[in-house]
């Protein structure tokens, strides 16, 4: 296997988004080095984060970085090891593998440290990449040479070693993240045989992905089911078990007759609606993007700001028409399906043991 894979498009999405926020806080902060208090501002991950339930910051962090080198750095090795895990595991699994590590990353970061410090950066999401690669290898999934493995970590090692603003504990705990999940989602892709019939499509679960964090932003923001209150956990459960109920549901349409194209205007329909459930977040948003603007604005810029509730329509009907344009290839499979789409969905998830 080559060492090296072209970046595909959840690798390349997280780095234009890295790259903007990056842009957005050095136009803010005047200069190419991030002032640590708009990093603060913004999310970065401090001594009190969660002990003040600030919970959103073990995510925030990892999308903000302090200066042109740090952002290089990740975003290289990004891009260099990204691309090898995307291609092999799908965009799902790499954006959880991702995402784990910014997560976890954060808490060991957060454990370890014993007094003040401010951390920010993809480094527990890259580390886990890497440990993620390094767990399909030893799984014998992978064929990479191990000196791949021995270099790379070895210059990880290093660099944190002889660097003392390094956050080496969100490296390490990224690393042990990457290498934990993979692991563990092999072993679920290897049980879920006995559960679920159809091996489902790359955007059925990603977009499945998109609806549950929008669901849970939404949990975290309604005064009633916020996790300030103690009915937090509930909440968290429900949403679980809902998510388990949609999976079967999702199982069972994909196994019917254009169950593939009831399921893209399904989850257009769905993403239309979570606009409008996150209605008063996107306004809040809106409209401090229009406090202090110039009178002398552009015609789109003056229509957005005077009708917050309309754009927020628009918006709406935006997502639904760019879900069915993104997903008409499916749709058009689904609608032209007789039996075969199910059929292969089935024996698809039969014929792959493991990731």
């Amino acid at each position: 296997m080559r060492s090296f894979e072209n970046p595909h498009a959840m690798v390349a999405l997280l780095v234009a988004v890295n790259v903007a926020v990056f842009v957005s806080c050095a136009l803010q902060s005047g200069t190419a080095n991030i002032s640590p208090e708009l990093l603060f501002r913004y999310g970065a991950m401090y001594s009190q984060a969660i002990d003040r339930h600030e919970y959103w910051r073990l995510v925030a962090h990892g999308f903000l970085h302090a200066n042109p080198i740090h952002i290089f750095g990740n975003m290289l090795c990004l891009v260099l090891w990204g691309g090898l895990l995307e291609r092999r595991l799908g965009s799902f699994f790499f954006t959880l593998i991702y995402l784990s590590g910014i997560v976890v990353g954060a808490i060991v970061s957060y454990v370890l440290h014993s007094g003040p410090y401010l951390s920010v950066g993809a480094s527990g999401a890259i580390s886990a990449v890497l440990g993620a690669l390094l767990s399909l290898r030893l799984l014998g999934k992978l064929d990479l040479a191990w000196n791949f493995f021995v270099i790379n970590i070895g210059l990880n090692v290093v660099l944190a070693a002889s660097a003392s603003r390094i956050d080496w504990q969100a490296h390490l705990g990224g690393f042990a993240a990457g290498m934990v999940v993979c692991a563990v989602l092999d072993a679920v892709e290897k049980a879920l045989p006995w559960l679920l019939r159809c091996k489902f499509p790359e955007f059925v679960k990603m977009n499945a992905l998109i609806v549950l964090a929008a669901v849970v932003v939404y949990g975290t923001a309604d005064p009633v089911l916020g996790f300030s209150h103690q009915n937090g956990w509930v909440f968290m459960l429900t949403c679980a078990v809902a998510g388990l109920v949609l999976i079967k549901v999702l199982d069972v349409v994909l196994s019917m007759k254009k169950g593939l194209s009831i399921i893209v205007v399904g989850f257009a329909l769905a993403n239309a609606a979570l606009v409008l459930l996150l209605r008063d977040l996107i306004a809040t948003a809106l409209l401090s993007l229009c406090v202090g603007r110039p009178a002398a604005t552009s015609t789109v810029a003056a229509m957005i700001c005077s009708n917050i509730d309309l754009t927020i329509d628009v918006l709406a009907a935006s997502a639904f028409a760019i879900t069915m344009l993104a997903c008409w290839p499916p749709f058009a499979r689904g609608l032209s399906d007789v039996g075969f789409v199910g059929a292969a969905l089935r024996g698809e998830r039969n014929r792959r043991r493991g990731i």
